[in-house]
């Protein structure tokens, strides 16, 4: 379940190496943390389209709460169409945690993906960056090919609601062009991955909400543990160079947040972009 992006980090990024059903909630999910919002905002709502192959498939939500360094993140996505009967069309997800001196902290995290006999849910409860407690259901099928899981694969990682929110290092500027490079540790329930972020380029952006500047980060994934090697879709995710997040400032928390991402997948290139953004301070 990593996300390439749908079903595969950045999840478009993480699941594509994971299964394409599940690949592309998680993925979806994931996107919906894009938040860009270049004010100090407690509470944010933002509205996203996703699509396939420049194809309209679907749309995200995203409620997001800022408490000093704490964050919460609930999101929600919906196929639609055909990308809705393929994957039973719709999920959700929850993180909480802190993120403070350039480092992001999870407490929890949840995902609920599918639907009927297809419903899968995660689970999981991190301390200091170790996964302290995991529940999936349904339990994960025991392949032949599947790279074992070791305790030390869930030490020192974030899951992949989390990994979207980012906090630029003591010193930096929000749009620090250093702030794009970085390798974000991910552990998703199921599998451990990477995603190594390096600078591309600065590009101005404008929805209703926000206007200005974002970050370019190019990304590759790296499949560490938990993935099924001899799969063509893990593969093809591992050598994929067509990847690339978008990150708008996010005053309040001083922290950097997606404002789209573009994954090149083997049915063509899946992007998450947000549409519309309500910000407000309680």
């Amino acid at each position: 379940m990593p996300s390439p992006f749908l079903n595969g980090f950045l999840p478009g990024f993480f699941l594509a190496a994971r299964g394409r059903r599940r690949a592309l909630a998680l993925g979806v999910a994931s996107f919906a943390l894009a938040v860009s919002a270049a004010r100090a905002a407690d509470a944010v709502e933002i509205q996203y389209g996703i699509s396939l192959a420049s194809l309209p498939i679907g749309t995200a939500q995203l409620a997001a709460t800022f408490n000093r360094d704490a964050y919460k993140l609930d999101v929600k996505a919906r196929m639609t169409g055909l990308a809705g009967m393929l994957t039973s069309g719709k999920g959700a997800g929850a993180a909480t945690g802190s993120a403070t001196g350039g480092k992001v902290s999870p407490a929890t995290y949840a995902l609920v993906s599918g639907g009927g006999d297809n419903t899968v849910s995660v689970r999981m409860a991190l301390n200091g960056g170790s996964v302290a407690n995991l529940e999936i259901e349904p339990p994960l099928e025991p392949r032949p090919d599947r790279v074992p899981l070791q305790e030390s694969h869930t030490r020192n990682v974030v899951d992949p609601i989390s990994a979207l929110l980012m906090s630029p290092p003591p010193g930096n500027g929000l749009l620090d062009r250093a702030n794009c490079e970085r390798t974000i540790p991910v552990f998703d329930g199921a599998g451990r991955f990477d995603v190594k972020l390096s600078y591309s380029a600065t590009r101005k952006v404008s929805v209703p909400g926000y206007s200005g500047d974002v970050l370019v980060c190019s990304a590759r994934y790296t499949p560490i543990a938990g993935h099924r090697a001899s799969r063509k879709a893990t593969q093809f995710m591992a050598e994929n160079k067509e990847m690339e997040v978008w990150l708008a400032p996010f005053e309040g928390p001083r922290a950097l947040l997606p404002y789209k991402i573009s994954v090149r997948t083997m049915i063509g290139t899946a992007v998450i972009e947000a549409t519309k953004l309500t910000a407000s301070k309680n």
